[in-house]
């Protein structure tokens, strides 16, 4: 049934409420498709704008929720145009061995896939099962796998695997053929399959363990207990820092990162945030004026089944706490 809106508060100058009703989940298809927080609430913004002044055109043939995604594709669509695509340390090359490590320069924000809160990709009501595949869908390294699809993929993947779009409604969405979206998401899939990655996430999924997993981790690192630490870890667990292009991996390499140059993180307080699907950190290390904790790093952790195989420590407070809602200092 075609959506009736009122149009009166174009008239006025204000936004339609109709439009914010969709704001939260447009983010996190924008997110998915650009995968940066920051992109993707500019991309909404820009497609609640276009939808402010093309809203007398609106002829209601669709949804008014179908509409304002065509936008929002279009808008991503133009965003991507010659952009690289959003990547990981684990990208720019093999990983380190912590005698020879070296930081390097880091690189600009732009660089990186970035992560996002889940309160402002993921709504808050609907049926469990598609808020479910919602959070799965936002996992960093799922969103880190659709950036190497080409955009028009990935877009069509989203829509039929996460959105539970028809085939029919993807390719009046963008404007394609039946037969060409089938043969997108075939591609698309076959490219996540590669990654041994998938929606819905299968052992991957975040559940009650992993969520006793991560309180864990999160005791042994305020205690900065490197022995239990290292218990949790997978044989190839990975520990990132952007924005350098550094990553080490394995328990053995990672144990003498925190015992040498990670050292300085002994003593760290934790405040648990929601993100990406799942309950990070907001990393404070105690204050060089020996008063207080000073903001050091956002952690994504990882993990599958029983073991922790990501540490993800972003280290651009500046921009990244503010995001969160996490203030730069603790007393």
């Amino acid at each position: 049934m075609t959506e009736v809106v009122d149009s009166t508060a174009k008239v006025h100058g204000t936004w339609n409420p109709e439009f914010e009703k969709h704001r939260v989940e447009l983010t996190g298809y924008c997110y998915r498709m650009l995968g940066s927080a920051f992109d993707a609430e500019d991309a909404v913004q820009e497609t609640l704008v276009r939808a402010w002044k093309a809203y007398d055109r609106f002829e209601g043939r669709s949804s008014l929720r179908s509409w304002l995604y065509r936008i929002a594709t279009n808008v991503c669509l133009t965003m991507l145009e010659g952009r690289g695509r959003r990547a990981r340390p684990m990208d720019f090359g093999p990983a380190a061995m912590v005698e020879s490590a070296q930081l390097g320069e880091p690189h600009g924000e732009a660089t990186w896939l970035q992560p996002v809160p889940d309160a402002r990709v993921l709504p808050t009501e609907g049926d469990p099962a598609d808020r479910a595949i919602a959070k799965e869908s936002i996992r960093l390294a799922f969103v880190a796998a659709l950036q190497h699809l080409p955009p028009r993929q990935r877009a069509v993947l989203i829509l039929r695997e996460v959105l539970q779009w028809s085939a029919a409604e993807t390719a009046e969405l963008l404007g394609s053929t039946v037969a060409s979206v089938n043969s997108a998401l075939q591609r698309s899939r076959a490219t996540l399959a590669a990654q041994d990655l998938s929606v819905g996430g299968g052992s991957q999924a975040f559940g009650e363990e992993q969520q006793a997993l991560l309180e864990r981790y999160a005791d042994a690192f305020e205690r900065y207990d490197i022995a239990s630490l290292v218990t949790l870890l997978h044989e190839d667990a990975v520990l990132s820092m952007p924005p350098y292009e550094l990553w080490i991996t394995g328990p053995v390499e990672i144990e003498k990162w925190w015992a040498g140059p990670g050292i300085g993180c002994a003593g760290s307080r934790l405040v648990p945030v929601q993100v990406n699907g799942a309950t990070g950190f907001g990393q404070y290390r105690p204050s060089n004026t020996g008063s207080g904790h000073d903001a050091w790093a956002l952690q994504v952790v990882e993990v599958a089944g029983d073991r922790v195989v990501g540490l993800n420590a972003f280290l651009d407070t500046a921009i990244m706490f503010p995001l969160f809602g996490l203030p730069l200092h603790l007393d």
